[in-house]
């Protein structure tokens, strides 16, 4: 079940009069935070903060600051056990991201939004606490058959710096050869927060969606 908690405006990094806070409930009871900023259009990005972060980190502020500029409606928001939301943080948790983020799409769908795109960022480092049944989770994930399992209708976009030794860029290369439909981009002299590569991933990003918006119809947008 999804709802929104109000429609007042967030007094947010954007700074945006059109962005909104909304709450939705997953499956699991809990409350999900997130902030909508539509735009004027019913189309809709979802931005997905990494592992530990939320909705406010920079790299999230600075991607919906870049798509909204380019006229395109953004929804970020925070993964159970995450920022505002409710929950309990987990070690590695894909499962239950996945059900957060069915639950937000589903919420956007209920309010007539068209979600174009889900954009990610990594699954990010830092000092927590690991569960056994959380690490086995992550463990026994089968990168090789979900990426199999991805429909041939789906368009699937990777952004990689160069100079990321958090996850090594061979491992971007490994993924798309299992995917027939994935487009690799690689930021050269990036690192895994693309700390001074902010704008050539902004532009990247807004780069492949405006793409798909132009090759899906809207006579609005270039081709490339």
């Amino acid at each position: 079940m999804a709802q929104p908690l109000s429609s007042s405006s967030s007094q947010d990094a954007s700074n945006s009069e059109t962005e909104h806070r909304v709450v939705i409930t997953n499956k699991h009871g809990e409350e999900l935070v997130g902030l909508l900023n539509p735009v004027g259009s019913n189309e809709i990005v979802v931005l997905c903060h990494g592992f530990t972060g939320s909705k406010n980190v920079s790299m999230i502020v600075d991607l919906a600051d870049a798509l909204t500029k380019q006229g395109i409606g953004i929804f970020r928001f925070d993964f159970s056990g995450n920022g505002e939301s409710g929950g309990e943080f987990q070690y590695a948790n894909y499962r239950k991201e996945a059900d957060d983020l069915h639950s937000v799409v589903l919420y956007l769908h209920q309010e007539k939004y068209d979600v174009k795109a889900v954009v990610g960022h990594s699954k990010g480092k830092v000092l927590y606490r690991v569960t056994k049944e959380s690490l086995m989770e992550r463990l026994n994930t089968d990168m090789r058959a979900a990426s199999a399992s991805i429909s041939k209708e789906c368009s699937f976009f990777t952004v990689h710096g160069s100079a990321d030794v958090d996850i090594p860029l061979e491992d971007a290369y490994e993924f798309g050869k299992h995917i027939p439909t994935h487009e690799l981009r690689v930021i050269e002299g990036a690192d895994h927060c693309y700390t001074a590569h902010r704008k050539e991933l902004s532009d990247a990003v807004v780069d492949i969606i405006t793409y798909n918006k132009a090759e899906a119809g809207d006579s609005s947008l270039p081709k490339r």
